[in-house]
C-alpha cells in the first residue's frame, strides 16, 4: 500500500468485524446492518454533509436525528499521499465547508476510496474507465478506505479517522462487468461499484466493517458520537 519515502500516517487503522463476510450473508447485512444505534446520548443538533441516499440510511441506523446539507468541497488526489491520508484530508475539507455555514451543529464529512497496491480508485468519470476499474479489481484483495471527520465549530471540537475493509472480488469477465453496469450505475461508487447493489456478482468476500464499504462505518462512527456527547 506504500511507496518506498512516503511517511506513516497517523491513521489508526482498526478491523471491527474479524469473521469473514461471504457473498451468502449479503443480503441479511444489507437487511440490518451491525453497529447499535445511539442510546441515552445526548448530541448537537447533527449535519450529513453528503448528498449520498446510501449514507443517509446508514446513519438513520443509529437512530440518530439529522439533516442533510451537501458539501461542495473539492476533493484532492495526491500520488504522495496514502489512501487513509487522503480519505481524511476530504473529509476535513468536506466538513469544514458546512461547519463554518452552521457552527452550533455537529457536522459529518465523509470521503471514502478504494485502493489496489498504490493506486487509489475514485468514481469514474464514464463507463469506459469504469470497466477499466473492475478489470484491474476483479480477482484480487483491495482495500476500501472511509475517512471520517466530526467538526463542531463552536465547541471547538473535531476528531478525524479512517476505517479500513479489505474486499476480494470474484474473477470476472468483461461480459460479466458489462452486465453488472448494466444492472447498476457505477459512475457514483468509488470503484466502480457499489457492494449494497448486486454485490453479489462481483464480490468474493469482506473482512472488516461492510458498512465502511457502503461509505459510512456505523460501528465506529457511533463509538465516536457517544464520546462527543
Amino acid at each position: 500500500m506504500r511507496r518506498p519515502g512516503r511517511r506513516e500516517s497517523s491513521i489508526d487503522w482498526i478491523f471491527l468485524l474479524p469473521a469473514i463476510v461471504r457473498t451468502a450473508d449479503f443480503e441479511m447485512l444489507r437487511m440490518g446492518l451491525p453497529g447499535g444505534k445511539i442510546t441515552n446520548v445526548k448530541l448537537p443538533p447533527l449535519i450529513l454533509a453528503s448528498a449520498s441516499p446510501r449514507r443517509s440510511e446508514l446513519l438513520r441506523q443509529l437512530n440518530a436525528e439529522f439533516r442533510v446539507v451537501p458539501s461542495n468541497a473539492t476533493e484532492i488526489r495526491s500520488e504522495d499521499l496514502s489512501p487513509g491520508e487522503l480519505s481524511q484530508i476530504n473529509a476535513y475539507r468536506k466538513a469544514r465547508v458546512i461547519s463554518k455555514q452552521h457552527p452550533d451543529d455537529l457536522v459529518i464529512g465523509m470521503d471514502t476510496l478504494v485502493a489496489l497496491d498504490d493506486v487509489v480508485f475514485g468514481k469514474p468519470s464514464s463507463l469506459a474507465e469504469a470497466r477499466e476499474m473492475l478489470q484491474r479489481l476483479q480477482g484480487r484483495l483491495h482495500v476500501v478506505v472511509t475517512g471520517v471527520c466530526l467538526i463542531h465549530l463552536r465547541h471547538h471540537r473535531q476528531r478525524i479517522f479512517a476505517e479500513l475493509t479489505q474486499v476480494t472480488l470474484k474473477p470476472l469477465s468483461v461480459t460479466q462487468i458489462e452486465a453488472y453496469h448494466a444492472a447498476v450505475n457505477p459512475l457514483d461508487k468509488a470503484g466502480a461499484y457499489g457492494i449494497q447493489e448486486q454485490g453479489d456478482m462481483l464480490v468474493e468476500s469482506v473482512e472488516g466493517s461492510f458498512s465502511n464499504v457502503v461509505g459510512l462505518p456505523v460501528e465506529r462512527l457511533r463509538a465516536e458520537l457517544e464520546c462527543f456527547a
